[in-house]
């Protein structure tokens, strides 16, 4: 019977094996093979959860990229407006004034630009958050990613007015500033882009060895389910034999 019993169990095994496609589902189908797997798991979630987080940042500096793209705007209608009153010849104190109006409404829209830009509650531009850093993968590995100030006053335009004595290098300054932060942003999103697919090879290729380890060869497994059942058909025959020769011999002794 116990020969019985251990036949049933094996045939259990294999089924629930082909069920869930895997060879190894728990300690006693191979206790080191079933260690490594479990530490290759945890390797391919934290590389996936570090994939995660680059794609959350590289999403953060793009809407850094856009809104500084639209400050870089502002500042040349700025720079426009300022050419327009160093005219002397022909633009009027009035016309400055007028001008200033449109000045200080574009600048408006460059300190809103700052102040609202956000990615999930986090401030970009205003500078109050200057750092942030980044876990690519579960192995403690990290990247500082950087935004910049957008601010008037660190743009150094808070200032500015035409109806003054002005600087048109302020506003070139400025320029500056935004198109260095640019380059910036866009320097660190390449290598968030290098370390995403560094990540992203990595995982594949422990994913590719944790199924070696764990997956079931179907034809493989078809094949020995098949040597297995020819085996306890063998082994239930001999002991119906045996049985049965035991029961003639049992005859034989009464008779």
């Amino acid at each position: 019977m116990s020969s019985i019993s251990s036949i049933n169990s094996s045939s259990y095994r294999d089924y629930g094996n082909f069920a869930s496609g895997k060879k190894i589902q728990s300690a006693a189908d191979g206790a080191a093979e079933l260690s490594i797997i479990e530490k290759e798991d945890a390797q391919i979630r934290g590389y996936k959860a570090g994939e995660n987080n680059i794609g959350a940042a590289k999403d953060m500096l793009n809407i850094a990229d856009g809104a500084m793209s639209g400050i870089a705007d502002y500042l040349q209608r700025i720079r426009e407006l300022g050419v327009q009153a160093a005219n002397t010849a022909v633009v009027t104190d009035s016309d400055r004034a007028n001008i200033q109006k449109e000045i200080d409404q574009l600048k408006q829209g460059i300190s809103d630009i700052a102040s609202q830009t956000n990615y999930n509650t986090k401030e970009l531009l205003n500078g109050t958050y200057d750092k942030f850093q980044i876990a690519t993968d579960g192995n403690g590995n990290s990247m500082s990613v950087e935004t910049t100030d957008a601010t008037l006053a660190m743009l150094g335009i808070a200032d500015f007015d035409v109806t003054k004595d002005f600087n048109l290098q302020d506003i070139d300054d400025a320029l500056a500033k935004v198109s260095a932060g640019r380059s910036s942003m866009g320097a660190q999103s390449n290598a968030l882009g290098y370390a995403y697919q560094y990540s992203t090879n990595t995982r594949l290729n422990v994913t590719a060895s944790k199924s070696r380890l764990e997956d079931l060869d179907f034809p493989e497994a078809i094949s020995e389910k098949k040597k297995k059942e020819t085996l306890q058909e063998y082994a239930l025959f001999m002991q119906k034999k045996k049985m049965e020769q035991q029961t003639n011999s049992m005859f034989r002794m009464f008779a």
